[in-house]
């Protein structure tokens, strides 16, 4: 029998709300990663923008602990927002440069899939950095989107 995940609030009340990853983009750039995936995906807006919040707080997530190994792995829904946001590679360079010191973080998939607890990890790493965990969309975690492991890549 499987336990559902327990993920930790994301902020507490003498913090404030968790964070948004809506507020740290521009409209302009947010509305056309939307429009990309209600183009690419069977989405509607609401979908679309859950998808692309969940990537942005993944991919920031693992800026910021960038050297730390952490094995950090996307759902195959997140992974979705993820490579809508990598394929806009101007923005994306511009995301790396503000979160990740300039440094690019690459993508470097693998063939094989994974079932290790990666993913529901990483949805418990990002609620405790303070980001809005969309629990539903990390819960495709039977396998997982292959990312090369123990590297600053996603």
């Amino acid at each position: 029998m499987a336990t559902a995940a327990v993920i930790p609030p994301a902020a507490d009340p003498a913090t404030g709300p968790a964070r948004s990853a809506r507020d740290l983009v521009p409209a302009d750039l947010w509305n056309k990663q939307v429009g990309l995936l209600m183009r690419d995906y069977p989405y509607d807006s609401i979908m679309a923008t859950r998808v692309l919040g969940q990537g942005y707080a993944y991919l920031i997530t693992a800026m910021t602990h960038r050297g730390e190994a952490l094995g950090l792995a996307p759902s195959k829904l997140v992974d979705i927002g993820v490579h809508t946001i990598i394929l806009d590679t101007v923005a994306y360079a511009e995301l790396c440069d503000r979160y990740n010191a300039g440094q690019f973080l690459h993508h470097v998939p693998l063939v094989e899939m994974k079932n290790d607890g990666s993913v529901m990890k990483t949805a418990q790493i990002i609620a405790r950095d303070g980001w809005e965990v969309d629990l539903p969309l990390w819960q495709d975690a039977a396998d997982c989107g292959p990312c090369h492991p123990g590297n600053d890549s996603h």
